[in-house]
């Protein structure tokens, strides 16, 4: 995939999705950045060489590949995406195949759904998307309406590709009232005071969006649609939003999926003997909001945390039954295992050949339509956003309510420049300093201090600062905590400190 995501219209790279439709694995990503910088042709052979080595890959003649290609907006996709198309197709047996112009995640659905022996063209990513979508809302309990004024949601497309595929999408949605703006057609600019990354890490309106539309549902999408946030603004007198983030998003699917799943287990009265009790995991990183957290515990739900990048939350998602994962950023899906998927047919068509309105059948209806919706390949804004809506009409929630959830802990983030990133070490999904020795003993020491306090530090992956968070019972708190880890951060490692 030729983008650079929720980066400036200036900037492009690539993105390279495995063939189960996933991010390319950990273990290539050492290779991919050799062979990226290798110096001159005959190193890059003599690396590629190496690897097929390392890896044990074996090749008994030529052996057939398909790379599929696709490409965001920017301007400069188009002489990339020729440069790759040269790349592969100068391989023995290997086909470059450009599928146009598309999300992020429509890519991954394609390679997912190809590798499966399922249709994958973008015709087909819609029909499974739109179909999924009406079974749920099909399915909604008699009598949940939300207020006429929630009936709308406006969409921020960043200017992107996002904003172009929804307004196809919202074709076959006639059961979803829905206004897209900033789709990149009106002359904005890609992620320039649009989009979700400027919406959640701001927290203010995006361009296009004002007074006009207080108390109306708003959602964001980030420029190549792998991202998603909602917000909804407060009052004519300020840019200010409420905003709905990623840990939002995720307890509201993890509600409605643990509700779901309580209702098949029961029969009529009475809990059936469980001949499959499905894992559900939820999977956060130590950026999850606390208040989050404490959320999720309360609804029962056993919760594992990661080091922060989606490649590892993925991986543990991956793990469950049914695993959700979610960045604040909006960055998420949920997967669900093969083995559960069969075992949830089984049972679907069991309950339909008895009675096919009892509340079971229609809680495995409704699982494996989520199963369907959702981009089990990785996060996808179009797919989580249909999700969203649908839920929120099956709950008969407003996104005030969505919003009253819990209420977030104030925070803070700070980063600080440092001699060596590499000089800290970390353990426990990065919620502890290992090296060097003694500061987390006094990190812990200035959390001790606030009320709910909590902070932790961690390396930058691309430069030489030590990011600092911090949270606590109050804004003033939290931004103070932040300053004396800041404090301890420069004092152990900053440029005066003993190298």
């Amino acid at each position: 995939m030729i983008t650079a995501s929720h980066n400036k219209v200036s900037d492009n790279g690539i993105k390279v999705a495995d063939p189960s439709g996933g991010m390319l694995t950990q273990d290539w990503e050492p290779f991919a950045d050799a062979i990226a910088n290798a110096a001159t042709p005959e190193h890059l052979v003599q690396l590629i060489d190496e690897f097929v080595k390392k890896e044990n890959i074996h090749f008994h003649g030529v052996r057939s590949a398909e790379i599929l290609l696709g490409r965001d907006t920017r301007p400069s996709g188009e002489s990339l995406l020729e440069a790759a198309k040269q790349g592969i197709n100068s391989i023995v047996g290997a086909l470059a195949i450009d599928m146009g112009i598309l999300t992020t995640p429509q890519l991954h659905w394609m390679v997912r759904a190809r590798n499966k022996g399922m249709k994958a063209t973008e015709v087909d990513y819609y029909e499974q998307l739109s179909v999924s979508f009406r079974c749920l809302i099909d399915l909604i309990p008699n009598g949940q309406k939300i207020h006429e004024i929630e009936d709308k949601l406006v969409m921020d497309g960043a200017n992107g590709i996002g904003g172009e595929k929804m307004e196809v999408l919202k074709k076959m949605l006639d059961c979803l009232p829905i206004e897209v703006r900033n789709s990149g057609k009106g002359g904005g600019i890609l992620n320039e005071g649009v989009g979700a990354d400027y919406v959640q890490k701001e927290k203010v309106v995006p361009q296009g969006f004002g007074f006009k539309d207080v108390g109306i549902r708003c959602a964001s999408l980030d420029g190549d649609a792998d991202r998603l946030v909602y917000f909804s603004v407060p009052s004519c007198d300020s840019n200010m939003i409420d905003l709905v983030d990623g840990d939002k998003i995720l307890s509201l699917f993890a509600l409605f999926i643990k509700e779901q799943l309580s209702v098949l287990s029961m029969d009529g009265n009475e809990k059936i003997s469980d001949d499959y009790r499905a894992r559900f995991g939820v999977i956060q990183t130590a950026y999850a909001n606390g208040a989050s957290t404490d959320y999720l515990k309360q609804l029962g739900l056993e919760i594992v945390f990661t080091p922060t990048g989606v490649k590892y939350l993925h991986e543990q998602a991956a793990q469950y039954d049914i695993g959700i994962y979610f960045e604040a950023n909006g960055h998420g899906t949920i997967l669900f295992s093969e083995c559960f998927l069969s075992w949830l047919e089984t049972r679907c068509n069991e309950l339909s050949s008895k009675n096919q309105d009892t509340e079971q059948h229609k809680a495995a209806l409704r699982l494996l339509a989520v199963s369907k919706l959702i981009n089990q390949a990785v996060g996808d804004a179009l797919s989580n956003l249909l999700l969203v809506e649908a839920i929120l009409q099956h709950m008969g929630w407003s996104i005030h309510k969505w919003v009253e959830l819990y209420q977030d802990l104030p925070s803070r983030q700070l980063k600080v420049k440092v001699a060596d990133r590499t000089a800290v070490v970390t353990a426990n999904a990065e919620t502890m300093v290992v090296t060097p020795p003694g500061i987390q003993d006094a990190i812990n020491v200035e959390i001790a201090k606030y009320t709910r306090g909590r902070s932790f530090i961690r390396p930058s992956g691309t430069e030489d600062v030590i990011r600092v968070y911090a949270e606590a019972s109050t804004q003033e708190a939290a931004d103070s905590l932040a300053s004396s880890v800041a404090k301890l951060v420069d004092q152990f490692l900053g440029f005066g400190s003993p190298r």
